[in-house]
């Protein structure tokens, strides 16, 4: 009786026909436990270490161009105010009995809450109102800017920076509005190249911001009480003089609530004040990271001019 026929690749073994069959796994042999491609890290340790001077060269020359390059970053800073929205605080800092009345005839003191202030703060025509006032498209694109003729660099007058352009920069690059949902605060951060700069244009668009709004508010109450004088004096019907009387007496609270309040949207808790550290380059990090860079870099190297060395004498064989 001959033997039965055996699989060794598969490590299966068949009985002959009729008699059933079993399946049986054999130990593979020792040429399947490894290739020649794999490599032990006794091995990859003294690549590495034969190839130790082009890591540390790598590595060193990339440590220097990251700490020359963080040196070489502008210095920014970062200013930020603290406020609170001021609508409930307006009517109690007009007494008790105003703020109930503005409360009962469901007048909304102040901003009308946070939203629609941020909404202003990050507005195109708010930042446009702010960089014409103060001249700062020359100040944010200065690289393109010829201080001493007073024009801009190069001949063509469409590739010179303009107020859309500024204004894309500061929403980019210096204005930062942040809002808590929890407590409703807001931080208004300005970030800048001059700390004293950063400081003064945060406070700067705190009180433009409260003085817009409130004029808007006072145009509006001014507005409609005008409007409300009028229909009371041209109708004679009880019942409408009624409720003209109550919008008329609305509309006056509102019209008091914004003349005497300065701080109309936002209230200041903390102030801004020239900031003593940077906010960025962070220049430690920016030379741990190209450190890094390098040397994984140069490990990359050393195992691939290994790898191409390998191949290149297999092939001579």
């Amino acid at each position: 009786m001959s033997n039965p026929p055996t699989n060794q690749e598969t490590g299966v073994e068949r009985s002959a026909p009729g008699s059933g069959e079993r399946l049986v796994y054999v130990m593979p042999e020792q040429g399947f436990v490894g290739t020649a491609d794999e490599i032990s890290l006794r091995e990859l340790w003294g690549i590495l270490w034969r190839g130790k001077w082009i890591i540390i060269a790598v590595t060193a020359a990339f440590a220097v161009a990251s700490v020359v390059y963080a040196l070489a970053q502008t210095e920014w800073y970062r200013a930020e105010v603290l406020l609170a929205p001021a609508d409930e605080r307006s009517a109690q800092g007009l007494g008790g009995q105003l703020g109930g009345l503005a409360a009962l005839a469901g007048v909304s003191v102040g901003g009308g809450g946070s939203i629609e202030p941020i909404a202003v703060l990050r507005s195109r025509e708010f930042a446009r109102a702010f960089i014409a006032d103060f001249d700062l498209v020359p100040v944010f694109f200065h690289k393109e800017w010829d201080a001493e003729n007073n024009a801009w660099l190069g001949d063509d007058p469409e590739e010179h920076p303009e107020i859309r352009d500024a204004i894309k920069y500061f929403h980019e690059n210096v204005l930062k509005v942040g809002e808590d949902r929890d407590t409703g605060l807001v931080t208004l951060a300005i970030e800048w190249t001059d700390p004293e700069v950063a400081a003064e244009w945060a406070r700067e668009l705190v009180v433009r911001l409260n003085e817009g709004l409130r004029a808007r508010a006072l145009n509006e109450a001014e507005t409609n009480v005008s409007f409300l004088q009028t229909e009371l004096g041209q109708t004679s019907v009880v019942t409408l003089q009624q409720s003209i009387g109550r919008l008329l007496e609305s509309e006056l609270q509102k019209l008091m609530l914004a003349r005497g309040n300065e701080e109309f949207a936002f209230r200041v808790i903390d102030a801004a004040s020239p900031p003593k550290e940077r906010v960025r380059p962070k220049r430690a990090l920016i030379a741990v990271v190209g450190t890094m860079l390098g040397g994984m870099l140069a490990v990359f190297i050393v195992l691939m001019s290994h790898a191409i060395r390998g191949k290149g004498t297999s092939l001579t064989a």
